[in-house]
């Protein structure tokens, strides 16, 4: 079910310090949508005895409030889960449990998800294929002959800018390709080399809308009808779900994903299971410890390239890896949209916010994602 009768991505006013929890919740009712119907055999998670916020945490070798921490990020919606069972679950300003939010960046966890899927069904033969196999692009742009393993790892070698706060950057360049004026399959095929694929991890938003054309080419369906069939329904989710789409009905695979919190865990919590849930098997093993494995430098904390710095993330396939010795794994987006899960604890927790200071700058005082996992962790700390 498409609608496309609606306003478009790039005439939203986005990273200028104004309050975004409005439009954040009601994505599906102002932009252009396809829609998941909620699984046919709705899985809840179980409610156990609730716990209680850690009233403190530590960052920047200072001792912060969480609540005021909570609060000055704008957040709509906190979901705690241990070994599958809620155990904290609060929401503010327009989020609910039954409300969808915007996940940005969180999406990219989905989308590679069903490029592994697309695998083990064999859509897809192996990694080490060029994307330019399944996807057409012009020769020597940017995807050209590109291993989707280095697409994965955000390493494709693509000439990127991800600044928030510069208009004219490569990513609001990709939203703009939402408008009726152009695609997001054109974009990526109009993009272009600058380093050797496999050497730099650079975050690209259109790495991941290449992935996303992959699915679509190898599976000969739709990204909302693949993650339906192979994702949505089997993980029993509670609610519809909906992706933001172009003008020719493409999904926004970097960013386009519209969840509850508690469908938003699910994706979580079957990535601490290694891929199986409810005894089956939805996301090959393999393809899951993959995904959250940095296996080169250029993939350690600290290698990982965004706008103009670094990051002390280390990164997978399209999920983001803290530093330290907890296997800890994140799906991360714009405005701290997290999906995170401690598995060493049974842990995964989702926050999604609309930090109105996100983009403003690009520096972690006004976007906060360092401060945002030492937060998370305090709140799992609580069940050592």
């Amino acid at each position: 079910m498409i609608d496309q009768e609606k306003t478009t991505l790039d005439r939203l006013p986005l990273f200028n310090g104004t309050s975004q929890h409005e439009s954040f919740s009601s994505f599906k009712e102002i932009l252009p949508t396809s829609r998941m119907p909620q699984s046919a055999v709705p899985c809840e998670f179980p409610d156990g005895e609730p716990i209680s916020l850690p009233p403190t945490y530590e960052f920047g070798g200072a001792t912060r409030s969480l609540e005021g921490f909570l609060s000055d990020t704008d957040t709509a919606a906190l979901l705690v889960l241990k070994d599958g069972v809620v155990r904290y679950e609060r929401y503010a300003l327009t989020g609910g449990r039954n409300v969808q939010w915007i996940s940005w960046s969180v999406s990219k966890s989905f989308v590679s998800a069903l490029v592994g899927i697309a695998i083990a069904e064999g859509h897809i033969r192996s990694v080490d294929d060029a994307i330019s196999d399944y996807v057409p692009v012009p020769t020597g742009s940017a995807y050209d002959g590109v291993r989707i393993k280095e697409v994965l790892q955000m390493s494709s070698g693509a000439r990127w800018n991800e600044d928030y706060h510069d208009s004219s950057s490569d990513v609001f360049r990709l939203g703009a390709a939402m408008s009726d004026v152009g695609t997001l399959d054109a974009f990526v095929a109009g993009m272009v080399s600058e380093s050797r694929p496999g050497t730099v991890c650079r975050y690209n938003s259109g790495d991941t809308q290449a992935l996303g054309a992959l699915v679509v080419h190898a599976t000969k369906r739709s990204l909302t009808d693949y993650m339906k069939e192979r994702l949505y329904e089997p993980l029993g989710m509670t609610s519809p779900g909906y992706w933001l789409i172009d003008s020719v009905g493409m999904e926004m695979a970097f960013a386009g994903l519209n969840l509850t919190a508690r469908d938003f865990a699910k994706l979580g919590e079957l990535y601490r299971k290694d891929g199986v849930w409810k005894g089956k098997q939805l996301v090959p093993k393999a393809w899951v410890k993959a995904s959250i494995t940095p296996d080169a430098l250029h993939l350690m904390p600290g290698m990982p390239i965004l706008a103009d710095h670094t990051l002390p993330l280390g990164y997978g396939y399209q999920w983001w890896i803290p530093d330290g010795n907890r296997n800890e794994f994140s799906a991360i987006g714009i405005y701290n949209q997290f999906v995170y899960v401690d598995p060493s604890r049974g842990v995964v927790i989702v926050k999604l916010s609309s930090n109105h200071a996100y983009g403003t700058t690009m520096t972690e005082e006004t976007n906060r994602e360092i401060e945002t996992i030492e937060c998370l962790r305090a709140i799992s700390q609580q069940f050592d």
